[in-house]
């Protein structure tokens, strides 16, 4: 009896722990993304922050002659005014950020990473967001 009730505290534990963690949302648009590689990327930030480009180019060789263009964009200062979020408000937890990559060839979209944040977005959530895209793509250096 007490393995049980301690198997089923330690899977609501687990449950919770879950729960509380904020899940980027990684999107393979193309499918066969995985198994190509991704020879080179150009940046672009929008919108444009000095920072955040840095932060992006301490990570990555880019280059500008490259097809393939990773794309970071962020928003922060987000207030959402639904009635519907009265609740999530309450608890304090409502995202107010996001940030998002994306990987395109010409105007194909290829993968996407998008995370909402309770912060602004900053070189931390880049370098998470960026190891992630290099787990799930196969990039040259």
């Amino acid at each position: 009896m007490t393995k049980i009730l301690l198997q089923t505290t330690l899977s609501l534990l687990a449950l919770l722990l879950v729960g509380c963690t904020s899940k980027a949302e990684r999107t393979f648009y193309d499918k066969n993304i995985t198994n190509q590689t991704i020879p080179c990327m150009k940046l672009a930030v929008t919108p444009p922050d000095k920072q955040m480009a840095q932060t992006m180019r301490q990570l990555y060789r880019f280059t500008q002659s490259c097809p393939y263009t990773l794309t970071l964009s962020y928003k922060s200062g987000i207030v959402c005014n639904s009635h519907y979020n009265a609740q999530t408000k309450a608890l304090g937890k409502m995202p107010n950020s996001y940030m998002n990559l994306e990987l395109r060839r010409g105007f194909k979209l290829l993968y996407s990473y998008y995370i909402d944040l309770d912060h602004t977005p900053g070189s931390d959530d880049i370098e998470t967001g960026f190891a992630q895209m290099r787990e799930d793509l196969k990039l040259e250096e």
